[in-house]
């Protein structure tokens, strides 16, 4: 997917990053899951398919947030 590098809203810059996820010592990039999510008493959650990195854009400008699920 091709995306243009200003901000749809207000036409400044956007700069590629990450949501970050979890705290403390646990941190990671967010993902997205195809479904509803399912308990696992041990685990937290359970998926049936691999998580799919959210790729993130920020507006330097007005602080819009552009997120896109690629895979």
């Amino acid at each position: 997917m091709m995306r243009s590098n200003s901000c749809p809203r207000c036409q400044g810059t956007m700069e590629e990053g990450f949501v970050l996820t979890g705290r403390d010592t646990y941190r990671r990039a967010a993902s997205w899951v195809k479904g509803q999510p399912k308990k696992n008493w041990l685990l937290g959650l359970k998926f049936a398919q691999d998580p799919i990195d959210i790729q993130t854009w920020r507006c330097g400008r007005c602080g819009f947030l552009e997120s896109y699920a690629k895979g």
